[in-house]
């Protein structure tokens, strides 16, 4: 009973395609870092599920390139990371997905993130829900959301 218990816990969704595959581990929507907004508005701000794709795939071709945190991306698989991207802001911001991302320590782990690297990210972050017309507010709202995360994410 307890060998199911343990392989309940440690599981992996198949590798979507394009994606490489990685070592098995718990799956949960608290691995998306923080608690989901109540109620739709913060998602309709957003412009919805695809508002949400559409500021994920600006922030990573806009930190891609960015020179201050580019290099920070090689090597990286950046269709997983679109891909939980998306998933993470849709749990936080109540849009009804599942996160079947690693937990954001895990997922950061060697990655060498500094605090300016994560504040590059940030600025690409507003300058995406910017171009979005996510409003001022509720851009804030949002970053206060991954805020919490950052002791888990810039390791240096």
């Amino acid at each position: 009973m307890l060998v199911l218990a343990l392989l309940a816990l440690l599981q992996t969704a198949p590798t979507p395609p394009g994606e490489d595959p990685v070592a098995p581990y718990a799956m949960s929507d608290a691995n998306a870092g923080g608690r989901p907004f109540k109620g739709v508005a913060m998602l309709e701000a957003f412009n919805g599920v695809a508002g949400i794709d559409r500021i994920v795939d600006d922030l990573v071709t806009t930190s891609q390139a960015d020179a201050r945190i580019g290099d920070i991306f090689k090597g990286q698989d950046m269709i997983r990371l679109r891909r939980t991207l998306r998933e993470q802001f849709c749990v936080l911001l109540n849009g009804g997905c599942r996160y079947t991302g690693r937990d954001m320590a895990t997922a950061h782990k060697n990655l060498g993130i500094q605090a300016k690297d994560m504040n590059a990210l940030v600025e690409n972050l507003q300058a995406a829900m910017r171009r979005e017309g996510v409003s001022f507010p509720a851009q804030n709202a949002f970053l206060g959301k991954l805020a919490v995360m950052k002791p888990d994410v810039v390791t240096r």
